[in-house]
Order: structure tokens, then sequence, then C-alpha cells
């Protein structure tokens, strides 16, 4: 626990060009969607961060309204390029020639 009545926490995003950690003290009982918006009040992210709805806790799909315990890391998910499995049957027929 840091100052009385906080806790740290991380918040990141993974821009396609660009990884964002941010450390921050929030008040004990802050969600997984309050850190996020205390991020953009702030201005600690890019703006594109802030539209995607799949957010997560170390890896884990988390929803908004989760309360954060002291060093979690919250992640905010962007939609991915290519399904995996398009990706991995283009990749078995590129091989197969």
């Amino acid at each position: 626990m840091g100052k009385t009545g906080t806790i740290q926490v991380e918040v990141v995003y993974a821009a396609s060009d660009r990884q964002y950690l941010v450390t921050m003290e929030v008040p004990a009982g802050t969600t997984v969607a309050g850190a996020i918006e205390l991020c953009r009040q702030q201005a600690l992210l890019p703006e594109a961060a802030f539209g995607y709805p799949e957010l997560g806790v170390f890896g884990r799909r988390a929803p908004a309204h989760r309360l954060l315990q002291p060093g979690d890391r919250v992640e905010i998910y962007r939609p991915l390029e290519v399904d995996p499995k398009v990706a991995r049957r283009r990749r078995a027929q590129c091989k197969r020639g």
C-alpha cells in the first residue's frame, strides 16, 4: 500500500507501434474502469487507447467494475488484426507451397 488509502497499479496499452506502461497510485477501491479514466484525465496514454471494450488484469479478461488490488496490471486490449486461426492456416499453406 502506498500513501494512506492508496494502492499502486499499472495500466498498459500496446499500440501497433509502441507499448505504454503507466505506474500510478490510485485510491483504494478503484475499479479497472476508474484507473483507465484516471489515465484519460491525466493524458497518460494516447487517445486511441480509450475506445476498446476488452480489458483485463494480468492477462485475464476482467470486467470494468472489478476492484483493483495492490500491484494489479490493468491491460487494454486492441482487437486482433488477423484471426489466429486464419493466420495459422495461411502459414500452413505457404509451407506446402
